[in-house]
């Protein structure tokens, strides 16, 4: 059952979603071992998602690892091939086209990488690393020198360092070319795949503030991969949390980190750490036990419920075998966002 999404006014962005996620599907065939290799099963990665961006959002995407949040982000943006679902980009669908077909809308849908030197070629210079999407697309020009060193003033880099090449850059100045190759089309969509973990927490506040600064000037919509609560905080407009390929809540970043209604999100926002003492040692810590189930072979029913607290010691038999049986549905359940829990319960964390 597709979830009834926050509205524009959750987040005060005007207009219609300009990306529309439904119900999106992403499975991975596991193939067995040998000469003949043959499918022995699947790994359920993504399983039925759902959600809106608006414009001048930003949407953050949480779990932990193995969680599904990037194999999101790159089926959306259809480098990865989706098993079934949709995915609008203002009205377009994407998932249906090819990848002739999507080189127009990469203009407007970019995406910065986890590993800023990973993914900048260390045989050019950054000058030539920025222009790379305008000559890809055309429209590099008698002007464009201009433009790329606009750029690099834009995210906070000397231009008169175009000539360097991407080893003689500190972490968080590469993933400041990382961004800056990313705005070169001018795109209204950017996914930022885990833009800071690989950052000192020092570095990770200026490419935050940065990150921040160019959504307000240049009207972007940010969908925020990350797995740092305390990161999404900051930055979110609003947070879908995620859990073993499945949203487990959809809400206003302020309501989710006050309230939090899912099990599972209560226990990734108690995980916070306070800056007042006292504070942190009087609050309410709730924790999870055993590790993350295979995505090959997922608990049946509820996802959450192999290591959730409420199951192994606040319910009844009966609403056990619901949990078991019946997978919740992410539903308003009178909280005023969705929560995909057969009995979620608003806790005050923070």
């Amino acid at each position: 059952m597709t979830a009834p999404l926050p509205s524009p006014a959750d987040h005060g962005g005007p207009g219609d979603p300009v990306l529309r996620v439904r119900d999106l599907v992403k499975h991975f065939p596991v193939m067995s071992r040998g000469v003949i290799r043959r499918r022995v099963g699947d790994v359920h990665a993504v399983c039925g998602v759902s959600f809106d961006l608006y414009p001048n959002e930003t949407l953050g995407l949480v779990g932990e690892s193995g969680s599904g949040k990037t194999t999101v982000s790159r089926t959306l943006l259809n480098l990865e091939t989706a098993t079934s679902g949709s995915v609008h980009y203002q009205g377009r669908l994407l998932t249906d086209l090819t990848r002739r077909q999507m080189r127009p809308l990469r203009r407007e849908l970019q995406i910065v990488f986890q590993d800023p030197y990973a993914s900048l070629d260390p045989r050019i210079s950054v000058h030539e690393i920025v222009a790379e999407p305008l000559r890809i697309h055309g429209r590099y020009g008698p002007g464009s020198p201009d433009e790329v060193r606009e750029l690099l003033r834009l995210v906070g880099l000397n231009p008169e360092h175009g000539n360097r090449f991407a080893h003689e850059f500190s972490g968080g100045q590469r993933q400041r070319i990382g961004i800056a190759r990313a705005l070169a089309l001018r795109p209204k969509v950017v996914v930022l795949d885990e833009p800071v973990s690989a950052l000192d927490v020092s570095i990770q506040a200026g490419v935050l503030n940065l990150l921040m600064d160019l959504q307000s000037e240049l009207g972007l919509s940010f969908l925020f991969v990350a797995h740092d609560l305390s990161v999404m905080r900051h930055v979110a407009h609003r947070v879908a949390v995620m859990y073993l390929g499945r949203l487990v809540e959809i809400a206003p970043a302020r309501q989710l980190f006050a309230r939090p209604a899912h099990p599972y999100t209560q226990a990734l926002v108690s995980a916070i750490p306070l800056p007042d003492p006292r504070k942190e040692r009087a609050r309410k810590r709730i924790t999870v036990q055993g590790d993350v189930p295979s995505p090959v072979h997922p608990p049946s029913g509820c996802r959450f419920r192999t290591r959730c607290p409420k199951f192994a010691g606040q319910l009844t038999d009966s609403e056990r075998t619901a949990c078991v049986e019946r997978v919740p549905d992410l539903v308003d359940r009178g909280g005023g966002n969705p929560v995909a829990c057969h009995y979620a319960e608003s806790v005050q964390l923070l």
